[in-house]
């Protein structure tokens, strides 16, 4: 065939069967449209279907001996996969036994032809690259800015406290310290990947970020954007020009020009999971993307996560102390003075000092959940109360009377705890609707607001008001709050976790931080080293402490993990194919719970250096279940085909 006549294409499908090049002839008027990384559609062998695919590359022969099928059309035009990123969804969807496909859909917005055809009719203007912009904040003097010019990988932790831009908006101090990295990597005409949890963060890097730099280097991508402004943005990135990518959990994926800084906040935050197959979390992305990519690497937060601490461990990343030592006023509560009367649970020492901040600014108090009935548990061990009839939680309602259910409405009456036999209930914990109502008799002359979940606050201003927020939706204060009260820090541990201990840490430590300097922080109810780690704020060393238990127990990080899923006889020949690797051992099968479908789950425990092999012998088990055929049974309805579900490195698991 003539030069670059056979089109290697990868078919978008979650098939694990067809997760490989395939080879097509590139027919004559197609020749000049078929280029690497530009989608296409080809027809499949099957039923004579037509998937949609990706052009990978181009070659001149073909390994298949027969005749080629021809493509069966270019849809775009624009080369969106870029040869790094296809590179990076390759490695990463092979470290998940995955489909580099899966990866792809994340990376590559839905096309949008209107967008597309105005983009290229403008060649777009990105603005000036940034003057030398000043020194990071936050940390010792040229430490990032030299660690962004070697590609190293950096973990810092945030200086805690609220700091104010010169255009007069207050955000955090980390996102002062990431925009002023993602500038120092800009001015030396290199791009910049920052990933946050969510749009509140992003908003604060970005408000950041426009008071350095020319918001025309700036690009958003998250989900709360309309389909075409994201297109937009995704085709901006794929030129030639330098520029700060700042987004959630798939900016990780995006194109950048000449890649000089991936930064991750808050890495251990929940919201930075990846809930779609293959469940790959952008911390792991960003450390295969810069292996490739020389790019340096910084992640930052206020605790530290467990599996950033492994990396330190090992020495794969660099710890960088703070520039200064500017921690929060953090006061442990456990041995005050019992609560005064009518303070929603707050003891004499905090309920005084907030009466008097709330006079001068904002006073945060943060709570375990949202909603008014207060949740329950045992009186004398402090298990937390279920139904016996359903295993739904136990509340009380609204306008009092007998505990009840909350999905089936069973009473509780006649409750007995199944763990001490205990027939008294206490109140574990009280929603923030019923907080704020307390806080508002007890302070009948501050202004109450409610952030939670349903109604978020995103900032609120400097002038008195108690502000009673869930952990994880609290607003960020002008000039900070003048305190804070951490609530219900006991409930929150009663989470059923492995890292139930790691995500309060963060949280009371995320709170802290929206602090005043020298405002006074009140962790209620909370002792032990936990508590200690808080008021210390030595976040690392008890990320360390934390490591070492769950390595002698064989627990993530200090191991990898993948959950296996299926029929019993599926299952099986899964684990007894990964069961003779060295450094790896399985827990179960056992059942999922759901009876009807009959399916079991194993779990695969391996140690890093086996992950490859694991991942190797997985993913061929997959294909093998996915293509056994299945003869069907005179006089039965046909059977769905079987699956087996492999999630590497699941956060649900142990």
């Amino acid at each position: 065939m003539p030069g670059g006549a056979v089109a290697r294409v990868l078919v978008d499908s979650p098939l694990p069967q067809l997760d490989q090049l395939f080879d097509y002839a590139v027919p004559e008027p197609l020749r000049e449209r078929a280029r690497p990384g530009v989608r296409v559609r080809v027809p499949l062998r099957t039923g004579g279907r037509i998937a949609d695919g990706w052009l990978v590359e181009l070659a001149d022969t073909s390994e298949y001996g027969g005749t080629l099928s021809e493509l069966e059309d270019v849809v775009s035009d624009v080369p969106m996969l870029v040869p790094e990123v296809w590179t990076l969804a390759r490695a990463v969807a092979d470290r998940a036994a995955g489909n580099a496909s899966d990866i792809l859909r994340l990376a590559v917005p839905s096309r949008y032809v209107r967008v597309e055809r105005s983009w290229l009719a403008s060649p777009g203007d990105p603005g000036p690259l940034p003057e030398a912009p000043p020194p990071i904040h936050g940390a010792p003097a040229g430490a990032i800015e030299g660690g962004i010019d070697r590609g190293e990988r950096m973990t810092l932790g945030a200086d805690p406290r609220p700091l104010r831009l010169p255009t007069g908006e207050w955000v955090g101090a980390w996102a002062v310290t990431l925009a002023q990295a993602a500038a120092h990597a800009l001015h030396g005409d290199r791009s910049a990947l920052l990933v946050v949890p969510d749009y509140r963060d992003q908003e604060q890097l970005e408000a950041a970020l426009h008071a350095l730099v020319d918001s025309r280097r700036v690009l958003r991508t998250d989900a709360r954007q309309s389909g075409g402004d994201r297109y937009r943005a995704f085709l901006d990135a794929t030129r030639d020009d330098a520029r700060i990518i700042v987004g959630n959990r798939s900016t990780v994926y995006a194109p950048a020009a000449r890649l000089g800084l991936i930064a991750i906040w808050d890495d251990g935050d929940a919201l930075l999971n990846e809930p779609l197959a293959p469940g790959v979390h952008p911390r792991d992305a960003a450390l295969v993307r810069q292996e490739q990519s020389s790019a340096a690497l910084l992640f930052a937060a206020h605790t530290r996560s467990v599996e950033v601490e492994r990396l330190v461990g090992i020495g794969w990343v660099h710890a960088l102390e703070p520039a200064a030592q500017v921690r929060p006023k953090v006061v442990l509560t456990e041995q005050q003075a019992s609560p005064e009367p009518g303070s929603a649970r707050i003891p004499s020492a905090a309920w005084r000092q907030a009466q008097e901040a709330v006079r001068e600014g904002p006073v945060l108090v943060q709570v375990a959940r949202p909603g008014n009935a207060p949740l329950l548990a045992c009186d004398r061990c402090r298990e937390p109360a279920h139904c016996a009839a359903c295993g739904g939680t136990l509340v009380v309602p609204r306008g009092g009377g007998d505990p009840r259910c909350v999905l089936c409405g069973t009473s509780a009456s006649g409750w007995r705890c199944p763990v001490c036999d205990g027939t008294r209930l206490r109140a574990a914990t009280v929603g923030a609707s019923r907080t704020a109502e307390e806080l508002g008799r007890a302070f009948p002359r501050a202004r109450v607001i409610l952030s939670d979940g349903e109604r978020p606050v995103l900032r609120v201003g400097a002038e008195p008001a108690l502000v009673v927020a869930t952990r994880g939706a609290e607003p960020l204060a002008d000039g900070g709050y003048r305190a804070v009260v951490l609530l219900d820090g006991e409930r929150m541990l009663l989470r059923e976790s492995l890292r139930v201990a790691e995500d309060c840490l963060r949280w009371w430590s995320n709170a802290s931080a929206l602090a005043a300097h020298g405002a006074p922080v009140f962790l209620v109810g909370v002792g032990g080293a936990l508590a200690t780690a808080l008021s210390t704020w030595r976040q690392p060393e008890w990320a360390a402490t934390e490591l070492a238990a769950r390595r002698a127990l064989r627990f993530p990080p200090a191991v990898r993990v993948a959950s296996v899923t299926a029929g019993h006889a599926a299952v099986t020949r899964a684990v007894d194919a990964v069961r003779g690797i060295e450094g790896v051992d399985v827990l179960g099968p056992a059942p999922t719970g759901d009876e009807d479908a009959g399916l079991q789950r194993a779990i695969a425990r391996f140690d890093y250096g086996a992950g490859a092999r694991v991942a190797r012998e997985l993913r061929a088990e997959m294909i093998r279940v996915a293509t056994e055929r299945r003869r069907p049974v005179a006089g039965r309805p046909v059977r769905r085909p079987p699956v087996l579900r492999v999630r590497f490195d699941d956060p649900d698991v142990p």
